[in-house]
């Protein structure tokens, strides 16, 4: 997704992956010639043979089946392969898009017969969406696999973790560094509450260390972005106690700095008639409060009302005070002034998808 400055850059990130142990190559269709670059870094030959790969390559939900055999016909022609390892819907984020999933001659029809004469292998999804869609997805039992965000800092989506465990599906964390909070680039509060660890070290371990999930992405812009994480990656076993209390100390000190303000995430608050993804914009807050993770809140926030089905929701000063989500709310936050806290906190530049 990010090695895409050339692709002299993208064959060498490539090689250099190899050469450090990886063996899953994941791209999409919609990852600029990401497709592109990697089918062309294959035909060049690499010192891995195809044999000793996992290439996934990921296609959005569609409304018909014609549709998906042709992207499914593309994608195999831009990487230059004769079958997939691995092929995910891509961003099955709406109820509608698992509609077309399920329905008669939708997208998955497609998907079956490409199984079934051998040009995909295994079938999976990735889901920017809820949980509860998420777990839907799950329990079609089409999938054998799923990528999904869950972090330490983001720890919402737990139960489809387990369910997905119940049901031997591989699980694929998304971008543990950059979604999970930016984390290359941490602020000096966070450093110092982690101590004697790096905040992306912990980050890795927590995930690391959950024997429920099979693997983490990297998406490395350059060769040199593959050695820090691929520093931690054999450390899979249980958290120590020196780990636990860093995790304990980032509790601990979350609750002192907000104090009656820490949302717990519980998304009682919602609906809202103003569309406002309040827990996830409080969640946010509560990071910029308590941890100084601005830089990462105004990146994520920036994405309301611009990455659609990616990141739905709207601006927390989008509250017109209607008091709805009150009554709802277990610890009684005064929610539409920590909406506008928020908004004044995180507010910046528009952002948008890397591929929007």
């Amino acid at each position: 997704m990010r090695y895409l400055a050339d692709f002299e850059n993208a064959h060498q990130t490539i090689e250099q992956a190899l050469a450090l142990g990886i063996n899953h190559l994941e791209t999409a269709k919609g990852y600029g010639k990401s497709e592109e670059y990697l089918g062309r870094a294959l035909k060049a030959g690499l010192s891995v043979p195809r044999t000793r790969l996992y290439i996934t390559t990921k296609i959005s939900a569609t409304a018909d089946a014609d549709t998906m055999r042709r992207c499914i016909d593309e994608s195999l022609e831009r990487l230059q392969l004769d079958y997939l390892d691995c092929l995910g819907i891509h961003g099955l984020n709406t109820w509608q898009h698992l509609e077309w999933v399920q329905a008669k001659n939708g997208c998955m029809q497609a998907v079956e017969e490409a199984i079934a004469d051998g040009r995909v292998q295994h079938v999976g999804f990735s889901s920017h969406g809820s949980l509860e869609l998420i777990q839907a997805a799950i329990n079609t039992d089409y999938f054998e696999f799923v990528n999904l965000h869950y972090y330490y800092f983001f720890q919402r989506h737990a139960p489809a973790i387990q369910l997905a465990a119940e049901k031997d599906m591989g699980i694929f964390i998304i971008s543990p560094a950059d979604k999970g909070g930016r984390l290359y680039t941490p602020p000096q509060t966070l450093k110092d509450l982690c101590s004697p660890y790096l905040p992306l070290e912990l980050n890795y371990r927590f995930l690391l260390a959950d024997s429920r999930i099979t693997t983490l992405s990297i998406g490395p812009a350059n060769p040199n972005e593959l050695r820090e994480p691929l520093r931690i990656a054999d450390d899979d076993g249980e958290l120590t106690s020196a780990e636990n209390s860093a995790f304990e100390r980032l509790e601990n000190h979350q609750k002192v700095a907000l104090k009656n303000d820490k949302c717990s995430q519980c998304y009682a608050c919602l609906p809202c008639p103003e569309n406002i993804n309040i827990p996830e914009v409080l969640r946010l807050r509560n990071l910029a409060v308590a941890y100084d993770m601005t830089d990462y809140g105004q990146y994520r926030y920036g994405m309301f009302e611009n990455a659609g089905h990616w990141f739905p929701g709207m601006k927390g000063d989008r509250c017109t005070e209607c008091g709805d989500c009150l009554p709802r709310c277990p610890e009684k936050l005064d929610i539409p002034a920590l909406l506008e806290d928020a908004h004044q906190k995180l507010s910046g530049k528009a952002g948008r998808r890397l591929w929007g």
